[in-house]
């Protein structure tokens, strides 16, 4: 049982202490108008008796049913209350005899009164039994019990809760063990079959989810699992909500926070991912020189076509050297006869016009 204990603790967090039942509580109203009866059932029965006769014993003895509040605020059980009550009376009516009925009376009226009024706090709903039937849900606010007949056997929390659980090691589809941490949102919409649907609800809900979380890893192999989560969480999701709803609980998110994955599995895709990148880079390269060279063969096909266009790139090109700063220059083989029969720069007339005038001047000369 202490195996199980451990085992549950470890793969569960957030949870509760458990709480020993109580049928009712005290608080500021009650425990208030309690001692008001009590002090009204002392000034009576001072006012009878002479104050030689109220010893220290007499005034314990009256001062003692202030145990009531401070013992059953640990066993908050109608019948330690009923014993508490009889003990005291029993005391006072030994020490008070015939005077004790105006001391018992505000006594028991006080505790009776006292212990019926309770009062439940906005987001709690109190589940109330009578005599072991159900009776009805009771809150937020004040209310009154029957003494010693209703018991307030749970207090409900409607807030929204959040319990962080671990599925055990389970394999995936593709025989990799992993260990899946998760959050459970889930709220309370339905109090009475929250408590009388199920032992433990919250245990219910924890296990469900669980349950459903491990299923969800053995029927999906390790990529799916990294790759699709959101649709992975929201199939637990709706499996466990499918459960609750029967009990009055609504489950509204199930978030993975963490998957542990073997060390020795993690080094692997380590190495895989590395590969897989590198084997893109190749592929992008491999492209992208085959673009080029398709760029190239088009525009080698217009050059072919166009001459022009041809010569114009090589100039364009001469252009872009120069640009550079560089201070030599390599030019096509071609590109200087080509430029010398078109006489692009005018280099041939300006030659011949020299040439001209050296022959008028030697002509002059003779």
């Amino acid at each position: 049982m202490a195996t199980l204990e451990k085992k549950w603790s470890e793969l569960v967090g957030n949870l509760r202490e458990r709480t020993p039942e109580r049928q009712f509580t005290w608080n500021t109203l009650n425990l208030v108008w309690f001692v008001l009866f009590l002090a009204a059932g002392i000034l009576l029965t001072a006012s009878r008796s002479s104050p030689a006769s109220l010893s220290m014993e007499t005034v314990l003895v009256l001062l003692s049913p202030l145990l009531v509040p401070l013992v059953t605020l640990v066993a908050a059980r109608w019948e330690v209350a009923l014993i508490m009550v009889a003990v005291t009376s029993v005391a006072a009516w030994s020490r008070l005899s015939s005077s004790a009925w105006l001391y018992l009376l505000p006594y028991w009226i006080g505790a009776a009164s006292a212990l019926s009024f309770q009062v439940v706090r906005e987001w709690d709903r109190a589940i109330v039994l009578r005599m072991g039937r159900f009776a009805g849900v009771r809150g937020p606010g004040p209310f009154f019990v029957l003494p010693f007949l209703d018991a307030i056997v749970r207090r409900v929390d409607l807030r929204i809760r959040v319990t962080d659980f671990a599925a055990e090691t389970t394999p995936t589809l593709d025989s990799v063990p992993v260990t899946v941490d998760a959050l459970c949102f889930w709220l309370v919409w339905d109090a009475e079959k929250a408590v009388l649907e199920v032992t433990d609800y919250v245990q219910a809900v924890v296990l469900s989810s669980q349950t459903a979380l491990r299923a969800a890893v053995s029927c999906n192999d390790l990529t799916t699992l990294l790759a699709n989560g959101e649709k992975i969480k929201e199939d637990v999701r709706k499996e466990v909500d499918r459960k609750t709803t029967e009990w009055g609980i609504t489950i509204q998110a199930i978030e993975i926070t963490e998957i542990h994955i073997p060390d020795e599995l993690q080094e692997a895709m380590s190495h895989i991912a590395q590969a897989e990148r590198e084997k893109r880079a190749h592929i992008l390269l491999s492209e992208a020189e085959r673009e080029v060279a398709l760029r190239n063969e088009e525009a080698s096909q217009i050059y072919r076509r166009d001459p022009v266009a041809l010569t114009l790139k090589r100039l364009s090109v001469l252009h872009e050297g120069f640009q550079h700063g560089n201070s030599m220059v390599v030019v096509p083989s071609r590109l200087p006869d080509e430029l010398s029969e078109d006489d692009l720069f005018g280099l041939k007339a300006l030659s011949e016009l020299r040439g001209g005038a050296k022959s008028n001047r030697s002509e002059q000369g003779g």
